[in-house]
């Protein structure tokens, strides 16, 4: 789930162990959250446990009941059973850190992963491998998409194709249209960025980049420029064996719209 109807949080509790967190977290969530605790489903996870003080970093996750038995009911009618419900930003996160565990950390730099899907973009800023930041973004591929058929006054299904299989003649124009919707996506990474930065901790040194919506040529330049950073690309199945009858090439072309999907199948509880 991802949305409006969800919420991530990065709060400092006084030091407790599990069993005492899940006692008290309905009572210190609803400090930090937009909802009422009852309406919706609650969990905690302790990130570090050594703090000055005597606190704890604590991630507090949050969906609204509605939108979580809205899927349940979904996926119940096609005859499945849900085992586990996560959030998008955390899927994301916990499939970079199986296939990335130590290459950012042993430089004690900031992190950002940013999986621009077609309707939402997810950010998270991640320290030495540990989330501090997480963000839905209501900018992403479909707005790519229209800025290409309000450019050349076409339907959105042929501006999608435009925009993955563009026209010589018209390269320019789609670079131009796509460039400018992805300026206000990098104002709202960068107002991130910001908010993190300006609480004392390390820079961002680096983004990595996933998602369906950033599949056309010339997104991670654009997006290196347009917020002066180092953007790359990261394969969700750099450290996953692929059973022989799956077609590398095609998976390869995939993979980085199956970041989310690779986190939440890496769940084991």
């Amino acid at each position: 789930v991802s949305g409006q109807q969800s919420v991530i949080r990065y709060v400092n509790f006084v030091r407790m162990n599990n069993m005492e967190l899940k006692q008290a977290l309905k009572f210190e969530a609803q400090k930090h959250i937009p909802f009422s605790v009852a309406d919706v489903n609650l969990d905690g996870y302790i990130l570090k446990d050594n703090l000055p003080d005597n606190k704890m970093l604590v991630l507090i996750a949050a969906a609204k009941k509605e939108l979580v038995n809205q899927r349940l009911k979904l996926i119940e009618g096609l005859g499945y059973r849900t085992n586990i419900i996560d959030i998008d930003s955390i899927a994301l996160l916990n499939a970079f850190n199986f296939n990335y565990p130590f290459e950012e950390s042993q430089e004690h730099k900031a992190i950002a992963l940013l999986n621009i899907g077609s309707s939402m973009s997810n950010l998270d800023i991640l320290d030495n491998g540990i989330p501090r930041l997480s963000r839905d973004l209501h900018i992403a591929g479909n707005a790519f998409t229209q800025k290409i058929a309000d450019i050349f006054s076409i339907d959105f299904a042929k501006a999608e194709s435009l925009k993955l299989n563009p026209e010589k003649e018209r390269q320019n124009k789609i670079n131009a249209g796509i460039e400018s919707a992805l300026a206000n996506l990098a104002g709202e990474i960068r107002t991130s960025f910001d908010y993190y930065e300006s609480q004392g901790v390390s820079n961002v040194s680096k983004v990595y980049l996933s998602g369906g919506g950033t599949k056309f040529e010339g997104i991670r330049e654009m997006l290196g420029r347009l917020l002066s950073i180092e953007v790359e690309y990261w394969d969700p199945f750099k450290k996953i064996k692929i059973p022989e009858d799956i077609d590398p090439e095609k998976l390869k072309k995939s993979s980085g719209e199956l970041s989310v999907a690779v986190g939440l199948a890496l769940r084991n509880n």
